[in-house]
Formats: C-alpha cells, structure tokens, sequence
C-alpha cells in the first residue's frame, strides 16, 4: 500500500486550536461497519450507541510537563523535549542547542539537572534526570508539550484539558487524545448506564506522531512504548467476551496495548504496527479522535473500519466542519 492512499484534504481552520467545554460537548460522528452508515452527535450521547455489559478500556497514562528550558555551565542556552519514558529517571530526549555531547550537564533549576548519557541519533540522546524528586520537578519546571500545529505556547487551560481526568500513571509526553471528551459526569452516566470500565497504561512517546517517510507503509517502523494491561483488565474483558458483549478501547494506544497482550495480563514495551490487514483479536468497537493524514494512527483506524469507509468519514467529516486532532471532536466506530 501507497502512503498517498491515506491522504485527504483539510483546511486549516478546521484544526481545533482549543478544547471545547465541557468536554463531553464535542461531536461524536458514529460509524456502523456493517451497514456502512454515518451519524452524527455528540459525545454526551455515547451512551445511547452502547449495550448494558459492555466494558470501554481506557489508557490511564498521565501526560508530564516534558518541555524544558536549561543553561550550560558556559550559559548556552538548550530546550530539552523528553520524548520517550524508559524509567522517572531516565529518558530518551530531543535536545536543541550547540555543543551537545555525552557528559554534558544541562542546570534547569537549583534542584534540578540533566545529564547526557547517550547520543542516539541526530538530535535524540538518552538522558537522566537528577532531582529529589525527578517526577515533581518536571511538574514545577516543565511545560506541556501540546502539539506544535496547536501554533501556540502552553496556556494555563491546557494543564487541565490536555490531561484525561482519570489520569494516574506519570509517563506520557502526549495525551490519549479520544479519551479527552471524557468528563466526570459522562464517565457516571455511562456507569447509571451500566457501561463497564477497565484500564490500561501506555506512556505514550514522540514515536507515536513519528512522520511516516516510507512510500510503502508496510515498511514503516514504530517505537516501542511501555504498556502494562492488569490481571484485573484481562478478567474483564474474557467475561465481557463470554456474556457476548462488546470491549470498545478508547484511542488507538488501547487498540495496541490490548492487541500485543491478547488474552493475559502484560507488562513491558510492544512495537506493534497495526494497518490494513491486521486481524484484530480483542477489540470489537474503537473511539478515536480525527488524525493527521499519511500517519501511522490513520493507518490503525483504517484497518479497524476499512480504508474506503474511513475516508469516506474524513470527507464528511470535513465537510460537515468538524475539529480536527488533539482537542478535536471524535468517532465511535462499531
């Protein structure tokens, strides 16, 4: 397959600059698989396209402030952008600046310091951080790094919606965006509803958003990213399997954490690549966001509901003036 078979035309209005408020207010466009059809509404109204005993899976990652800006012992000044977790202490970064080396020491604050363990390639190193606490530091010193076509520095309202709000496990460096339009309140009509729901963690990395530069995407390559699925997750979906109800995984790090663990509990790094092809396991209903064109997570959602059809989406879509990516609007597709 062509990477130039999963492009498509958006205009740039169309981004969404902004998350909307309250999140459950996004649009929700519906698609049914087997009959071919689209609908649209909103994401306050998932309940309603869902059955009593069906379990949504959600990636409960917590997105840190992984942006930072140091000084060198000479005063050179380096932005730090920590894209891929290994431990809290230890990390792979893209760093900007001159005289970047092994060795080098990069002062953030008082208490707090980033040593260069590793070039990797081009501008990506290993790096470790030197803190009492290496988590709460970022907190304090660090920005969130929200997308750079958002085209704009980190305002005060994205410490809040560029976050889920069920966000536990710090490790991410970009938000499981589908899982966004999840308030607290949706998250309890959906249990008045008797909607199950279960967790998963997967730190998502800068490799998520890595540009594909292949013309054949077969041979396209993702990073890996640590992902654990609980015992406790697995026991939910084999009994929501065996009651013939549906497991509907929010966002495509859930379609890819479930699918490299199948049916037992797993804890460690997968580089699974899902396109066209793919035969999917455990996942039987997927939301998602609106995702860049010629990306690897286009690539997903069209194995998941078929290239054509999700095209055909994407050009209502934008037809139909919906808000594209991270505080965009999404899709359920059953």
């Amino acid at each position: 397959m062509k990477l130039g078979e999963f492009d498509y035309l958006l205009p740039e209005e169309l981004i969404a600059k902004y998350p909307i408020e309250p999140r459950h207010n996004a649009r929700l466009m519906v698609l049914n698989r087997k009959e071919g059809e689209i609908k649209h509404d909103i994401f306050w109204n998932l309940p309603l396209y869902l059955e009593e005993g069906d379990l949504l899976v959600f990636n409960n990652s917590k997105v840190l402030p992984a942006r930072l800006y140091g000084k060198k012992a000479t005063g050179g000044k380096v932005e730090v952008l920590l894209t891929d977790y290994i431990t809290k202490e230890e990390w792979y970064a893209l760093i900007g600046g001159r005289g970047i080396r092994e060795g080098l020491r990069i002062n953030i604050a008082e208490d707090f310091e980033i040593e260069i363990l590793q070039h990797v390639e081009g501008g990506k190193f290993r790096v470790k951080l030197f803190a009492p606490h290496p988590l709460k530091a970022l907190d304090k010193y660090g920005k969130i790094p929200i997308p750079p076509y958002l085209k704009r520095e980190e305002e005060p309202i994205d410490r809040v919606y560029y976050q889920t709000v069920f966000a536990q496990v710090e490790g991410s460096v970009a938000a499981p965006t589908a899982s966004l339009h999840f308030s607290e309140e949706l998250l309890k009509r959906l249990e008045e509803y008797k909607i199950r729901k279960a967790f998963i963690t997967l730190h998502i990395s800068y490799g998520t958003f890595k540009p594909v530069k292949v013309d054949e995407i077969e041979k396209h390559k993702v990073d890996p990213e640590y992902v654990r699925v609980p015992q406790e997750t697995i026991d939910l979906i084999k009994d929501t399997k065996k009651k013939g109800k549906r497991v509907v995984a929010v966002g495509t790090t859930v379609v890819r954490a479930l699918e490299s663990a199948g049916f037992e509990p797993f804890e460690g790094w997968t580089d699974l690549y899902i396109y066209p092809g793919y035969t999917f396991k455990v996942v039987d209903a997927l939301i998602t966001n609106f995702h860049l064109p010629k990306s690897s997570l286009l690539f997903l959602v069209c194995a998941f509901g078929g290239k054509e059809f999700i095209l055909r989406a994407y050009n209502e879509a934008v037809k139909e003036k919906y808000r594209f990516y991270s505080y965009g609007d999404g899709m359920l597709i059953m």
